[in-house]
């Protein structure tokens, strides 16, 4: 047997392969973190991209809003937002700091997941608010997107004199990779917005994939909201797979995005080889809360499965589905195909809320056998929704070799959410 640990909530879980079915592991290549994160951190604020340092863009502001991450991103806050309000207050000693969880679609972030994000002094001493993107009273309009929408956003955000944002970068199933301009849409985006940016029509489009930002036009989107709402500065870091700090990017929202990606480009694209059985996760906890979250993992088995093959994958689920609509939909659905078919008529201003995830996860579904492995939520949930449920790896590998073949070929991608997968 081979055996392969794989992340899995906070604890991981391991894969006991058979030697004659193992085809390979493929990860990326990502370099070993920094020697000191919080210094890498200061080292990328320290040499901006296409910008004055941010200190010196705080002089003469009277108020600032840091737009940062929620619950479920594994940004290393603890290390970015300190050094981004000390230097705030170096350029202005007075200046009004409100930091604006982006929570764009999901629930609304808890005291303790703020404390376990920021550590409790931040918590205890500095103004935190968090996004509700259905509270319409917060909110203001800022034009029209390239899709049509309107862009609303956290009024909050296009009333401070400063707007800077935090977050990480890493590979995204329909927006090519997440960081920079996400922070506004979705970030902090008002629902109308998000659901004309989710239509049909671009979760479909050819470039609304992972590792894609060229002629994608949930980018474009996303592009114009974070120019609209004058997104000023960012701090993005690129993360490993135990969620250090490999380098960070400051600097112009549009360059230093940019450069990230490039750099997380050249470590995370992966040949793989189409296999029958493809074994992947959600890389572990905060990532794998839900079933919502964890389609993103199954996008980069998708890109090498063979058709009617076998996904697999390791995700705690722990928080449920994720979605009221999205677990209603697939679970009320006749079958993935006929709610695929339901979701191509819907026009671009119709979106409903979670569309984008159940279109995708039918894309998957009416392809490939998804088998969820998890010991942390109800099995039900997981067969209403179309998907087969299995408690351990072992349950999971025996069912995949019984809808394939006893000779299939396994491929391994440890953290599906952390690579771009391309067919050998």
């Amino acid at each position: 047997m081979v055996q392969i640990h794989l992340p899995y909530g906070k604890t991981g879980m391991t894969a006991n392969i058979p030697e004659e079915n193992f085809s390979g592991v493929f990860e990326s290549s990502t370099p070993d973190p920094a020697e000191d994160q919080e210094q890498e951190v200061i080292r990328a604020l320290d040499n901006p991209i296409g910008s004055i340092p941010l200190e010196k863009m705080a002089e003469n502001k009277k108020s600032c809003v840091i737009i940062a991450s929620d619950h479920t991103r594994p940004v290393p806050s603890r290390y970015i937002i300190p050094e981004m309000l000390r230097r705030l207050r170096k350029g202005s000693p007075d200046i009004d700091i409100t930091i604006l969880i982006a929570t764009g679609f999901h629930r609304k972030t808890t005291r303790s997941e703020l404390v376990a994000k920021f550590g409790e002094d931040i918590v205890e001493n500095e103004k935190i608010v968090v996004h509700d993107s259905g509270d319409s009273s917060t909110h203001c309009k800022l034009g029209t997107l390239p899709s049509g929408g309107e862009l609303v956003v956290n009024k909050l955000a296009v009333e401070a004199d400063l707007l800077v944002s935090e977050g990480f970068i890493e590979p995204h199933f329909f927006a090519g990779f997440s960081g920079g301009r996400k922070s506004i849409l979705p970030g902090i985006a008002a629902r109308e917005t998000v659901l004309a940016n989710h239509c049909a029509e671009f979760i479909n489009h050819p470039c609304s994939r992972t590792g894609i930002l060229e002629n994608n036009p949930i980018h474009r989107d996303m592009l114009f909201a974070a120019r609209a709402a004058k997104l000023a500065f960012i701090v993005n870091v690129v993360i490993n797979r135990d969620k250090k700090v490999v380098k960070a990017f400051a600097g112009d929202p549009e360059a230093a995005h940019a450069s990230g990606c490039s750099f997380l480009d050249r470590c995370c694209r992966i040949a793989v080889p189409e296999s029958d059985i493809v074994i992947t996760t959600n890389g572990g906890y905060p990532l794998d809360q839900n079933v919502y979250q964890s389609v993103k993992g199954m996008t980069a088995a998708e890109a090498v499965c063979k058709e009617n093959g076998v996904i697999i994958i390791a995700t705690s689920c722990c928080d449920g589905h994720g979605g009221e609509s999205f677990y209603k939909m697939l679970s009320e659905a006749e079958s993935p195909e006929t709610l695929l078919e339901e979701i191509a008529e819907v026009p671009r201003n119709a979106t409903i809320p979670d569309q984008w995830q159940y279109q995708i996860l039918c894309r998957i579904l009416s392809k490939f056998k998804v088998i969820v492995v998890t010991r942390d939520c109800d099995h039900k949930m997981i067969e209403d929704m179309k998907m087969i449920a299995a408690g351990n790896m072992d349950e999971a590998i025996t069912l995949a070799l019984k809808y394939t073949s006893p000779n299939a070929k396994i491929t391994v991608i440890p953290d599906g959410v952390s690579v771009v997968t391309a067919r050998l």
